[in-house]
């Protein structure tokens, strides 16, 4: 194996000519703006970032295209990038001021940086345990009730962040990407208020431009494959080094293995993908490749795919398309779930397709019942987030590989979880991560929740930024901050939904200032369909635990008759 270096430059310049590609094998973009925010907070303070794997080759593997545009290859031979994806997709998006491609759709990364940034450390403010995935939906939008005060505060403490609105026309913010585009500081020192040299910020902000520049000519380490190794090795070999480090999910590793027999049949994939996405159930394609172990071997775990034949593959597949199909159908007209972001795992997804399957899409009226029943208790209680996630879905695949139906499912979930009705003390310590929370939206929509001022139904598809859905604390944090915890603010029972308008026009107001206004305009039945209670005694703020208490109480008496359990 052969070692070289190459500049940050160097490499986006292949890219942009179409000198280094993407084989088939490789999982798709999906750094989020926060991921390319720290990477360059770290290439700008010089912090080792990784080592790039090649491999130059003439053979003629099957391709896919980066995230961001690229020139036709010139060459005959190809350089493969097998490791360093994210990172060189996520600089070369930046600094040639490119959009990414996610999924289909464009998107430009858009990060500013402060001229008037600390000395000390930035902190990373996340990180994704994950791998990066996207698999996590969320429900809906956090309020924001700190104050504009704080935020800016918390801005001004860090070296880059992603753009917004304001912060581009504060003076001493610039937009990365244009500091990549123009190599004099003129105009930017200009913006900033800086008119002569003898300004003491003259030489701080020269100085910190040139260092932002200076990631260009950041040196990666490159390791590259010799060209005689075969296709099958490569894909081995990417395999074991991304497995050692934990670089990606086993489902990216599957998805290797898989290529590697079934040349192109990532578009195969990505395609079917789509075409849920255009039906609303963006799913990631891990979700699709474990549907695909499960039809074709009857449980869900990649550890066999590597010694299934091409053909044993091709007809899973050929099965689970049909089985998701059906489970799409099923989770939308029979049980109300019209987005992923309602599912507590889309592992549900797969059992229910599986279902279908096993019975021939023949299903009497009492069995679709059960299943919508199981459906629901399952999404509540969080049957596929808790434990061993992959173990209990085996556990499901086997119960109807030996002809049981929704009950024995329940029996299933009976033996995990015990009562399966929602107790009020369930609720306590849950936040807006929990299954429960998307349980409580279904039974809220249900009851015919509504936002308080615009009067529309609550629903995760509106158009426009002051209707889209937000879960907004009835006690804002910044009413709480001082006598409760964090943890205790984000309490499921000080959660509601209403509309964005509604949420930034209450702001960080406490309830016994904003109710009044709002129970004259809309009335009670407005909070009673989102099971809140409006006695005065226990709208401030010395009230709250005993706030938290009744409305706990009224959830889960709703829940437990939206689950139709004693």
């Amino acid at each position: 194996m052969a070692k070289a270096e190459a500049t940050v430059e160097e490499l986006v310049g292949m890219i942009e000519r179409g000198e280094l590609r993407l084989p088939e094998m490789q999982r798709r973009y999906v750094w989020r703006s926060t991921r390319v925010r720290d990477l360059l907070d770290s290439l700008y303070r010089g912090y080792p970032s990784g080592a790039i794997l090649l491999w130059e080759t003439d053979e003629t593997v099957p391709l896919q295209d980066f995230a961001v545009a690229q020139q036709r290859n010139p060459y005959q031979s190809t350089r493969l990038l097998l490791d360093g994806q994210q990172r060189l997709t996520s600089l070369s998006a930046v600094i040639r001021g490119e959009p990414v491609t996610v999924r289909g759709r464009q998107r430009p990364i858009e990060l500013l940086f402060n001229l008037d940034h600390p000395e000390e450390l930035s902190v990373v403010t996340e990180v994704d345990e994950e791998g990066d995935d996207e698999d996590g939906e969320e429900l809906a939008d956090d309020e924001a009730d700190s104050s504009e005060d704080e935020l800016q505060r918390r801005f001004d403490r860090m070296t880059f962040v992603v753009a917004t609105r304001k912060l581009e026309q504060l003076p001493h913010w610039v937009k990365v990407t244009e500091v990549f585009r123009i190599d004099e500081d003129a105009p930017f020192l200009a913006r900033a208020g800086i008119e002569k040299i003898s300004d003491p910020r003259y030489q701080k902000y020269s100085q910190r431009l040139a260092r932002l520049r200076g990631i260009r000519k950041y040196v990666y380490r490159m390791d590259i494959l010799e060209r005689s190794l075969s296709y099958d090795e490569v894909t081995e070999i990417f395999v074991r080094v991304n497995s050692l480090g934990a670089k990606l999910r086993s489902s990216d590793l599957a998805l290797a293995q898989i290529t590697a027999k079934w040349r192109g049949a990532l578009k195969t994939f990505q395609a079917f993908q789509q075409t849920c996405e255009r039906a609303g159930f963006d799913l990631d394609l891990g979700i699709h490749l474990k549907n695909l172990v499960a039809f074709a071997t009857g449980q869900s775990r990649f550890l066999t795919v590597g010694s299934l034949p091409d053909e044993t593959l091709k007809q899973g597949w050929a099965q689970s398309v049909a089985g998701m199909e059906f489970a799409l159908n099923f989770l939308r007209s029979n049980v109300g779930i019209d987005s992923p972001a309602l599912l507590s795992s889309p592992f549900i997804v797969v059992t229910l397709g599986y279902y279908g399957h096993k019975r021939g899409y023949q299903i009497t009226a009492e069995e679709a019942k059960g299943l919508r029943h199981w459906v629901l208790l399952a999404n509540a209680k969080g049957r596929y987030s808790r434990g061993s996630s992959e173990t209990l879905l085996d556990q499901d695949l086997a119960t109807l590989r030996q002809n049981g139906g929704a009950e024995a499912l329940l029996d299933r979930l009976r033996l995990q979880v015990g009562r399966l009705d929602i107790a009020p003390e369930e609720l306590e310590g849950r936040n807006q991560r929990s299954a429960l929370f998307k349980t409580m939206f279904l039974a809220f929509r249900a009851a015919g929740a509504k936002d308080w001022q615009s009067n529309l139904a609550i629903a995760l598809d509106h158009r426009g930024a002051q209707h889209r859905l937000q879960f907004h604390h009835i006690f804002p944090k910044a009413v709480l901050k001082r006598s409760y915890a964090v943890r205790e603010a984000d309490d499921i029972a000080n959660l509601a939904f209403i509309g964005g308008k509604t949420n930034r026009q209450i702001s960080d107001k406490a309830p016994n200032e904003y109710f009044p206004a709002l129970l004259e305009q809309a009335g009670t039945a407005a909070f009673d369909s989102q099971c809140i209670p409006t006695d005065v005694s226990l709208l401030d703020a010395v009230a709250y635990k005993t706030f938290l208490a009744q409305r706990r109480a009224r959830v889960s008496q709703r829940l437990n008759e939206f689950l139709q359990v004693p």
